[in-house]
């Protein structure tokens, strides 16, 4: 579910950290990704590159000049080269929560602070750190991520290239994923996950939909709109699944009738969410694009899933409040950014209390 991540710059800038074997494997991962990377002009000029490939890095560039033109995202070296990458995810992510709680584990870096996740280039390792992590009494989930940003801070070593790991997406697809990184340029507050993810998640959505309006073709637009809306019905099947949750992991022991009440509670709410799912499904023609999410789920992966949910709505009303005009809206973010972590979320749970008006 996931689609980004911004551990590596963190890891990459992280100095006095112990843990020396994970920052080496984390910086040689990320280099190799920036080696195999090529200029988009090369590929295009590269007689073996395949035709629909070669059309798709000709889609990629003209979503990234929308993104300056239009978004006012920067206009940087990022998303101007391209990877062709022989593995499904650039890198694996680990998360982790108590049995009864969603809150995540956090692991944190001296310059850019705490991240509610650990990314690793190899899905092997990423599994022994899960293992690990449930030998400790946690829930861990391991998902793969098609690809991740770096802030801005490596732009000087030709920053974050596009990856044959999301290059395929369709167009609103593509286009949101692009936009996503884009916006952890824009702006990133230090310890602060949801903050981050929730405005990259809300500059996608209202991004694509421009990018949709403006750009695509009416059959591009249909397929998205079918797609975005199974997407928020799930988003809203997993939201009420998580309030369920926090709700029965916030009793108290006197509020319960015994030991073991709060863990039945706890697997009457998961069967209860995936026999949902399996209803939802129903609609869908029985096809089912979480199915392996819903499977795996846990106490890990739905706290890692409101990481980009959590405040989205809160920068969709900041956004409505001068709908189209992206300058302002970036302003207003910065300053959101800029206050105390207490005042920052009193003024995002305001912005919750307003309605906007995109989808």
């Amino acid at each position: 579910m996931a689609n980004a991540g911004i551990w590596l710059a963190a890891a990459l800038l992280t100095t006095g950290c112990a843990d020396t074997t994970y920052l080496l494997d984390s910086a040689t991962g990320h280099l190799k990704i920036l080696q195999a990377a090529r200029p988009i002009d090369d590929w295009l000029a590269d007689e073996s590159t395949p035709l629909a490939l070669k059309q798709r890095l000709l889609l990629a560039q003209d979503i990234r000049r929308f993104a300056v033109s239009n978004l006012y995202l920067p206009d940087n070296t990022s998303y101007h080269r391209y990877a062709q990458l022989l593995r499904r995810a650039v890198v694996w992510n680990v998360a982790a929560a108590p049995v009864y709680s969603l809150t995540l584990k956090t692991w944190c870096f001296p310059v850019a602070g705490c991240v509610g996740y650990r990314g690793y280039f190899d899905e092997q390792d990423a599994k022994r750190e899960a293992e690990s992590l449930r030998a400790q009494g946690l829930e861990a989930s391991v998902y793969g991520v098609p690809a991740y940003s770096t802030l801005g801070w490596m732009n000087w070593l030709g920053g974050d290239p596009l990856l044959s790991t999301f290059i395929q997406y369709p167009q609103g697809e593509l286009a949101r994923m692009i936009f996503h990184e884009l916006a952890h340029q824009v702006v990133y507050v230090k310890d602060d996950t949801a903050f981050n993810e929730s405005f990259a998640t809300a500059v996608e959505r209202l991004g694509s939909t421009a990018w949709l309006a403006s750009q695509a073709n009416p059959t591009v637009q249909a397929e998205y709109a079918d797609f975005d809306a199974r997407r928020r019905a799930f988003r809203t099947l997993t939201a009420k699944t998580r309030q369920q949750l926090q709700a029965i992991y916030a009793l108290g022991d006197d509020a319960l009738p015994d030991a073991g009440a709060r863990e039945t509670r706890k697997r009457a709410a998961y069967a209860e969410f995936r026999q949902a799912y399996a209803q939802l499904k129903q609609g869908w023609g029985g096809l089912g694009p979480y199915d392996a999410w819903v499977a795996n789920a846990n106490n890990a992966a739905f706290g890692a899933l409101a990481a980009y949910d959590d405040w989205v709505a809160a920068f969709e009303a900041l956004f409505n409040r001068q709908p189209g005009d992206w300058r302002a809206f970036h302003a207003a973010v910065r300053q959101l950014a800029e206050l105390p972590r207490a005042e920052r979320t009193r003024h995002l749970q305001q912005l919750l209390a307003e309605k906007p008006s995109l989808p």
